[in-house]
């Protein structure tokens, strides 16, 4: 389906007037258990969207191009508990050669480490190791398009108003001129770049640390590591406190992931990229 301007004016025409009023959205797009009401969701939800400040150009080369995806349904259907061993863990996602790289990432990117640890006070090593443990230090961040994922999952019924809110917040990182539509490529269930942000905390905790002008988490190495770091210290982290068990900064770990056995697992890794 394509929004034409004239199409998506007309659809926003009435929120917009109360606008002035109240920004949030004056009628809810209703959700659908199959790809049968989608489209006619999607221009519901573009006039959501409009409500919300996103602007026609966005809806239209964001929004319009989406489409249906039963394999991100499949795929949420059927997640897998965290409910295995801290060791079969750290084999699966923090295994020895990853240790090998991270020690080598945290000497050959020092300057922006060093950078980054003085900024927000998060040490190194347990931001390297989110970062291992997400995507491989950014081998594997996914390529599906974040907007169909999110506009799937949005219009389905089981948690439509999560994620219509990240959908949202998507539409507004291109809008602010952080990312382009295209360049929007991530996991099934939306996240985002190197480290893996919920679009949400994109726009909340992005941090532009290279410079550039643009909060850029899939392709600039600095932005992610400085944004990491930024969400660690925003939700209590406390500089020079440890993150083991039983020290300050590790029950900060639950706000990264609330898995259990992934929280030990980063702490423990963290821990061999120090040593």
């Amino acid at each position: 389906m394509t929004f034409t301007p004239r199409t998506i004016k007309a659809l926003g025409a009435a929120t917009l007037m109360v606008l002035g009023l109240s920004a949030a959205p004056a009628v809810a797009a209703q959700c659908g258990n199959d790809a049968s009401g989608f489209s006619a969701w999607k221009q519901q939800f573009a006039q959501e969207a409009m409500a919300s400040g996103i602007s026609q150009g966005t809806i239209q080369s964001a929004l319009a191009p989406t489409a249906y995806s039963a394999q991100v349904i499949k795929l949420d259907r059927n997640q897998h508990s965290m409910n295995i061993s801290l060791e079969d863990f750290m084999a699966r996602r923090a295994p020895a050669s990853f240790v090998t790289k991270g020690k080598k990432i945290i000497r050959d990117n020092a300057q922006v480490l060093n950078a980054m640890e003085k900024k927000y006070g998060v040490q190194k090593e347990i931001v390297v190791a989110i970062w291992g443990m997400e995507t491989g230090f950014g081998a594997n961040s996914g390529n599906m398009n974040i907007f169909s994922s999110l506009a799937t999952l949005a219009y389905d019924c089981r948690r439509s108003d999560f994620f219509a809110e990240e959908l949202l917040a998507a539409l507004a990182i291109v809008d602010r001129g952080d990312m382009r539509p295209s360049q929007m490529k991530g996991a099934w269930a939306g996240e985002i770049g190197q480290t893996q942000f919920l679009a949400k905390n994109y726009l909340r905790f992005g941090v532009d640390g290279d410079g550039d002008g643009r909060r850029d988490l899939i392709n600039s190495r600095a932005d992610v590591l400085f944004s990491t770091a930024n969400f660690l210290r925003q939700h209590g982290w406390q500089p020079g406190v440890g993150y083991q068990q039983g020290e300050g900064n590790f029950g900060v770990l639950r706000d990264w992931n609330r898995a259990g056995v992934y929280q030990k697992a980063l702490a423990l890794f963290a821990s061999k990229l120090e040593g």
